[in-house]
């Protein structure tokens, strides 16, 4: 099966450790197999013996019992504890690696998979699904073989015991293996169903949370409800279903499983009725008996466990098969020195290849050190244009290029290295203010951060919060207020300090001195950089060595705010509507 074999190169470095862990384990299952034989012994051998007194039966059976006390009380227990840490240690490792490679892998997909894929989904898939797999490791890879070397063990004493009666025991075998096979062909299935079920209930639960203001601010908590209801009941009938097929399944094979015994007890009865068994080989075999169906059923339950263990690899390695729509080339290269001339080359860009094109045969040649204004109705494309720079997107026709390179030719990372980019909405994450600066410069020294801070204009108000730059924002920056979340993000641009820098709507929705504040911290962020600003209030854009105006994904105009105001022409009309509001 696919999908186990590229599993098992998770496992193939830990193998030693799996192959140490199942011999320790066999000792583990192999002591308890000696509580028949000892019954017996006991029996046959001491309480039966008539030419022996009670005395030296007393001696026999206390030096015997003194021996099996060792055995389970002194060496047992350490063997016990290996094998569970062993176990369980090379299971984490596995999963520990998988998610590591998952994390990288998920860090590479691009914007596309992100705008179609919902965060919750991609939570599960790393968190829950891989956590399923552990199963694989300690059933699958471990706890089936020791079972099964269990059940062989067993065979291999009880056919010491007496031929007959072990082939009168494994009478029922080929009806448990047939039923086996029966019910657990469809488990993969249902289970993977149920996978996909509890995830959508995840997922929509991960948004909500996130969007609590939002349910709260319109008072569609009733609404909510009901909608989280028809995902809870989905994932209610998936589960149902799945539970009555696994419930059948244990009622035919525990039900074959328990006839066995009966059996045996009736075969070997009969047998020490008419002096062909001894009473100690008939419980000897009764307790080899439920030693030997025991593990079958144990095989069930693993069964159920690694159909759910397969089903979730399906899911982590589907999202590990996403394909990367940005990637580097073969001969890629590293970006080093950056002037910042950046053209758009006939670029045509559509975010699907079945949709309308977004931008239209765009021509625009940006030169060093050029701010670049990008003006016009929502919609328009202008977003959509920047994120090509970075190579959020790859363009459908045309070229972009830097310094006269495709920057396709460049490594996608160390391109985006040399771009800074404050938005509309800037993540913070609930780390410290000081962590959530660093980003722009992991590396960075404490006082690089205070000087970003300082030219962001959020020195001040950093040193007024509780713990000044060690203060934590909160999940998403919500203990900041959006004049000071934007500073931040200023802030971490100013320590990257790239050649090439992206403002998109960096000023829009904030009160007048936040503006003023950020819009000060913007121009001086933008001296001596190639800059594009995507700007709603036209006024905050006047001073832009250019000024393009795009509309529906296509050029219109371009020039100085001056040149543009004398044409009279779109922006004309857009900046008089805006100074009358």
């Amino acid at each position: 099966m696919g999908v186990i074999k590229r599993y098992m190169a998770f496992v193939k470095p830990y193998r030693w450790r799996i192959i140490g862990t199942l011999l320790i384990g066999i000792i583990k299952f192999a002591i308890p197999l000696l509580i028949p034989f000892l019954m017996k012994y006991v029996i046959d051998d001491i309480i039966s013996v008539s030419d022996m007194s009670a005395d030296e039966k007393t001696h026999k059976l206390i030096i015997t019992m003194i021996i099996m006390l060792i055995i389970f009380a002194v060496i047992r227990p350490p063997i016990e504890y290996y094998r569970q840490y062993f176990a369980q240690w090379t299971a984490s490792k596995v999963l520990y690696d998988i998610r590591d490679r998952l994390f990288t892998h998920i860090q590479k997909l691009s914007f596309k998979f992100y705008s179609n894929t919902r965060a919750g989904e991609v939570i599960s898939r790393v968190i829950n699904d891989v956590e399923s797999t552990k199963d694989f490791v300690i059933t699958g890879l471990m706890n089936l073989w020791l079972d099964a070397a269990t059940v062989v063990i067993a065979i291999g004493i009880m056919l010491t015991l007496d031929v007959p009666l072990t082939f009168v025991s494994l009478a029922v075998f080929p009806l448990y293996m047939i039923s086996v096979k029966y019910f657990f062909g469809n488990l993969r299935r249902l289970t993977r169903e149920r996978s996909q079920a509890l995830a959508g209930v995840q997922s929509y639960l991960h948004e909500r949370v996130q969007g609590m203001p939002v349910i709260k601010s319109f008072a569609i908590e009733d609404h909510e409800q009901a909608q989280f209801d028809k995902n809870n009941s989905r994932f209610l009938q998936k589960a149902i279903k799945h539970t009555s097929w696994t419930a059948k399944a244990f009622a035919v094979v525990n039900t074959i499983t328990d006839i066995a015994p009966l059996i045996v007890i009736t075969y070997a009865a009969y047998q020490v009725i008419h002096g062909n068994l001894t009473i100690g080989t008939m419980v000897a075999f009764m307790g080899y008996v439920e030693r030997l169906y025991n593990p079958l059923r144990r095989l069930v339950n693993s069964s159920t466990t690694l159909t759910q263990s397969i089903a979730s690899m399906d899911r982590v390695f589907e999202l590990a098969d996403e394909k990367y729509d940005i990637d580097d080339a073969p001969d890629a290269i590293e970006v080093k020195e950056v002037n910042g001339n950046i053209r758009f080359d006939h670029v045509t860009f559509a975010y699907d290849k079945d949709e309308k094109p977004v931008l239209k045969n765009i021509n625009l040649d940006v030169k060093e050190g050029e701010t670049i204004a990008l003006v016009g109705m929502s919609g328009g494309g202008k977003s959509s244009l920047v994120s090509l720079i970075p190579r959020f997107y790859d363009v459908s026709e045309g070229a972009v290029l830097l310094d006269g390179t495709d920057i396709r030719k460049f490594k996608v990372r160390s391109l985006r290295d040399k771009i800074g980019m404050v938005l509309q909405d800037n993540i913070l994450f609930s780390d410290s203010v000081k962590e959530n600066i660093l980003l722009g410069k992991p590396n960075g020294s404490e006082e690089e951060v205070i000087r970003a801070a300082k030219a962001a204009n959020a020195h001040d108000f950093i040193m007024g919060l509780p713990k000044g730059y060690e203060t934590t924002v909160g999940e998403r920056g919500v203990k900041l207020s959006g004049g000071q979340k934007q500073r931040v993000a200023i802030a971490r641009v100013f320590l990257k300090n790239p050649p090439i820098l992206i403002l998109d709507e960096a000023t829009s929705a904030l009160d007048l001195e936040s503006e003023h504040l950020i819009q000060e911290a913007l121009d001086e962020l933008a001296k001596n950089r190639t800059t594009f600003i995507i700007a709603h209030r036209l006024s905050t854009i006047t001073h832009a060595d250019r000024i393009v105006l795009i509309e529906h994904g296509e050029i219109l105009e371009v020039g100085t705010h001056q040149e543009l105001m004398e044409k009279k022409g779109h922006y004309y009309n857009l900046f008089q509507v805006q100074q009358l509001d």
